[in-house]
């Protein structure tokens, strides 16, 4: 699909620099959408004096749309959009109504994107807002609408990045004055013996005694992971500033308190798991030991060679599990294995006085547990025969 740059490129005679801009901005659409939980088009002039351009468009992730106005670089005639093409010609927002299929009309909100002497693009919402029935909806609107004529000024892109529909929305005033909740902020605050929050002051200590006893650094956008009772939330704060001055809030609040147990049970799997790969290594190494035993105390120097063959065989798999039990997960690099089964087939296979050198080469690769130990059997017999046969008596 194109890019708003590549349509505006294309299809239009805006200029290299108005072209960035509508770029910058494009990096809040995702967040500015989901605030105001509506399909979100921005629609250009064309070349063609009376037709636009759908330069973008976004969907949002904390309400269903099934709302398709058109493609990204479709041309449309402005006759098919007279409230669209008053916001271009006249710079004004308009709130009005459209029909989206037949007989069934839905909301649809205009704003005009400047370059700061004249309109470059209109960015439109469309949405049903009597079925998504939030309290408030306006002071969204309104928010999506300050962020928007704000985004002009370099962003961090990852503070900007898209809600889900369990993430809660605090919204405060220029004076941190909570003027909106949604429910899911509502439900997390309860859990915290919290009730009403409207009109509360955003940094007041019976809001924060529970989530932070860290400095707040109320002037910049940041992102933290805290801990409030027994939640574990991550807090986006994004104010939004205007020669120096608060104009509004956005909190988003993420609660993952289930993502950092399941983070938890993962690690003690893990522990446990690393704890019985070294078990069994040392259970492999305590039978080679066995063996060994056994082979000194052999006559027979075929039975020598066999218990030989088999204490190496043992090795190269505790090999295995040694590498296992030093690491969270279970694959192998099968280069460190191989290096290691070198040094033990010597080290059993030959006399203390013979001297071998020997030499690897070869990349890393990484293997599961399962191939890996099969493997190193391999390896294990093609050196052991190499070693036998290479250097008989």
């Amino acid at each position: 699909m194109s890019s708003l740059a590549d349509n505006c490129r294309k299809f239009t005679k805006l200029s290299a620099m108005q072209i960035e801009i509508l770029k910058r901005i494009s990096m809040s659409f995702p967040l500015i959408a989901d605030l105001a939980h509506a399909h979100l088009t921005v629609y250009v002039q064309s070349k063609e004096e009376d037709r636009l351009i759908i330069a973008a468009q976004v969907k949002p992730h904390t309400t269903f749309s099934p709302i398709d106005i058109g493609q990204a670089g479709e041309s449309i005639r402005v006759q098919e959009e007279p409230i669209i093409w008053r916001t271009m010609t006249t710079g004004k927002p308009i709130q009005g109504k459209r029909e989206w299929v037949w007989g069934l009309m839905i909301d649809m909100y205009t704003f005009a994107i400047h370059d700061g002497a004249k309109v470059i693009a209109v960015m439109s919402f469309e949405t049903n807002s009597e079925e998504l029935k939030i309290d408030g909806y306006a002071q969204l609107l309104e928010t999506a609408c300050v962020i928007l004529v704000n985004a002009r000024k370099p962003i961090d892109a990852d503070l900007y990045r898209p809600l889900s529909a369990s993430d809660g929305i605090i919204i405060t005033d220029q004076n941190n004055r909570i003027i909106f909740v949604n429910t899911a902020v509502v439900r997390i605050y309860k859990v915290l013996g919290v009730g009403n929050l409207i009109g509360y002051h955003m940094f007041d200590r019976q809001l924060t005694m529970h989530i932070t006893k860290e400095t707040i650094v109320s002037q910049r956008p940041y992102e933290k992971e805290l801990e409030a009772g027994d939640l574990v939330l991550v807090q986006r704060n994004i104010p939004i500033m205007e020669a120096g001055k608060l104009l509004r809030r956005v909190v988003i609040i993420s609660d993952i308190t289930e993502l950092r147990m399941k983070d938890k049970e993962i690690l003690i799997k893990s522990a446990v798991i690393q704890e019985i790969h070294h078990r069994v290594k040392n259970n492999l190494q305590t039978i080679a030991s066995l063996l060994r035993l056994q082979s000194r105390r052999s006559k027979s120097e075929e039975v020598k060679a066999a218990l030989r063959e088999s204490v190496n065989r043992i090795l190269s798999i505790s090999v295995v599990h040694e590498f296992l039990s030093q690491q969270d997960a279970e694959i192998i690099d099968v280069v460190e294995v191989t290096k290691n089964i070198l040094s033990l087939v010597a080290q059993n296979m030959l006399d203390p006085d013979f001297e071998l050198e020997t030499r690897f080469s070869g990349g890393t690769i990484i293997l599961p547990s399962e191939q890996a130990s099969n493997l190193a059997l391999i390896i294990n017999e093609l050196v052991l025969n190499s070693i036998e046969h290479a250097f008989e008596n």
